[in-house]
């Protein structure tokens, strides 16, 4: 699924550095910097309804949250907002809580009750129907390694697990593989908050910004490794099963 250029390919691997990669990147956090000094008032708005529902703030944001990704909304932006409300521990906890929800709701939706809709919709998918095979001898194995490396959509491949032969309770272990990008997401909704609070108040103290920053990076870098390792292992499974298919 990578689109990088061959060239940028060969420089990572003989240890050069991917510039491309690298400005990207940059580019990345200067938009997130500038995401948090324009958003500030709505981030502000949006922690002032859920911390002024009290008690019940955090279970009305799972269930938003878990009802979203039954619906194929995008969970991007609400994950963005757990880690800008709650911060990264409790960001992370409720929007892990919230996203084993939702998708378990597909699952089972697929599973038992839409499963023509959802069979059409990946019909002629020939990476799906190797994975299918793969999760046949490894299911918990492939469906933790699919969370890890999203081959497909989210919302779409809830759905779709729930139409192979994956059990649900593997299908629930392998979730733990949606933490690495939950809490890189949420760490990054934190970060946004954390900028856009300095510009209200007028600043930060530098060495507060600068472990935060290190730690966002630091983030990114073991998200990346820990994804690229997996999709290694996923295309190995999946390839092997292609090639055995033709």
């Amino acid at each position: 699924m990578s689109d990088t250029p061959a060239s940028m390919t060969e420089a990572t691997a003989s240890g050069g550095i991917p510039w491309a990669k690298l400005a990207a990147g940059v580019a990345a956090l200067a938009a997130l910097l500038l995401l948090g000094r324009f958003a500030g008032d709505r981030i502000g708005e949006f922690r002032a309804f859920i911390d002024g529902l009290g008690a019940i703030g955090p279970l009305v944001f799972i269930a938003a949250y878990a009802l979203g990704v039954i619906a194929f909304l995008p969970g991007a932006a609400l994950t963005l907002a757990g880690g800008a409300i709650f911060g990264v521990v409790k960001g992370t906890l409720f929007v892990f809580v919230a996203a084993v929800l939702g998708s378990t709701g597909s699952f089972l939706i697929a599973r038992y009750f839409a499963r023509a809709a959802i069979e059409k919709r990946i019909a002629g998918n020939a990476r799906f129907a190797a994975i299918d095979r793969a999760i046949g001898r490894e299911g918990r194995k492939i469906a933790f390694l699919l969370r890890l490396s999203p081959a497909f959509p989210f919302s779409l491949l809830n759905y779709a697990l729930g139409l192979t032969r994956v059990s649900l309770g593997d299908y629930l272990i392998a979730a733990f593989g949606m933490l690495p990008g939950t809490l890189l997401y949420v760490y990054t909704g934190s970060l946004a908050s954390d900028v856009a609070a300095a510009a209200a108040s007028g600043g930060a103290s530098s060495g507060k910004t600068a472990l935060t920053v290190i730690g966002f990076a630091a983030t990114v870098i073991v998200t990346i490794v820990v994804t690229r390792i997996a999709r290694r292992a996923l295309n190995e499974a999946s390839g092997a099963d292609l090639a055995a298919r033709e």
